[in-house]
């Protein structure tokens, strides 16, 4: 079923669309099959959390135009998740990363808060996020 968008929020949505569109040909960006886009910044190599586990991450959160929404760097202290109480885009992410991985996550509004408001989120936002993984969980 086709979901209808609101006339306010359109171009927006179109517009995140057209960044993703873009961002995937830049060099060093590779694009998991669910859709998430990835760089690189630091590699790591070793454990990788799964669904059941809990992450302890270092993180910033922006909006495709640049708009930071949140970040733990400026609270001065890692946050702890639950990989599958995330955001569907942070989980996927999170799964392929090894402890010590530091990521540029894009994630395509359907994989975040997909049409909901979430705080300084829009809805229909893709989003961006700086990803740190200290620390996997059990």
């Amino acid at each position: 079923m086709k979901q209808c968008v609101s006339p306010k929020f359109q171009a927006y949505k179109e517009a995140g669309i057209r960044f993703l569109e873009e961002n995937k040909r830049r060099p060093g960006v590779k694009v998991l099959p669910c859709g998430v886009q990835y760089e690189v910044i630091v590699d790591a190599e070793g454990r990788k959390p799964n669904i059941r586990n809990q992450v302890k991450v270092h993180y910033k959160g922006y909006t495709f135009e640049n708009l930071e929404f949140d970040n733990s760097y400026a609270r001065k202290r890692p946050e702890i998740f639950g990989v599958g109480e995330v955001i569907k885009g942070w989980g996927e992410a999170l799964k392929e990363m090894a402890i010590g991985s530091k990521w540029i996550v894009y994630i395509p509004y359907q994989l975040g808060y997909g049409n909901r408001v979430a705080s300084k989120i829009k809805p229909y936002s893709t989003l961006v996020f700086e990803i740190e993984l200290i620390d996997v969980i059990l």
